[in-house]
């Protein structure tokens, strides 16, 4: 019996339709990749459909150091090479949305721009305060 209900429900399973259909390929129409003795470069690509993408980097100095200008240990810390990056990117959405991404990463951390990114709200009412109380001597001394 049981061997009967494993194999109905195989083939229930085999029977189903696929409810996935094949992506669309998409070639690459455009691509380039500049890479430099001093560690720069730049790198973009075109797909064909309309999907962009070009970023460069660069090897820059930095100067870090804690907010107090010494790390856990009492030492300073020491400046040293860091790795930059600005670029953009510009797809079409699944709703047909345009989307386009530009971005920076450098010392200050990722820093993404676009106008479908999401923003905080702006309070425009004032906070309530607490009405003060006025203030009566009691106990003993007063």
């Amino acid at each position: 019996m049981n061997l009967f209900i494993v194999a109905a429900l195989l083939a229930v399973a085999a029977a189903a339709p696929s409810s996935y259909s094949k992506a669309p390929e998409i070639a690459i129409v455009a691509q380039s990749d500049v890479r430099n003795v001093d560690g720069s470069g730049a790198w973009s690509y075109a797909g064909s459909d309309g999907t962009t993408r070009d970023e460069s980097y660069a090897q820059k100095q930095l100067a870090a150091q804690s907010s107090y200008g010494k790390d856990a240990y009492g030492k300073e810390y020491e400046s040293g090479a860091g790795h930059t990056s600005k670029g953009s990117s510009y797809y079409i959405s699944p709703e047909g949305q345009k989307i386009t991404l530009n971005w920076v990463a450098d010392e200050n951390g990722f820093q993404p721009k676009g106008d479908h990114l999401p923003v905080a709200p702006v309070h425009v009412y004032e906070l309530p305060v607490a009405p003060a109380l006025p203030y009566v001597r009691s106990g003993p001394g007063f």
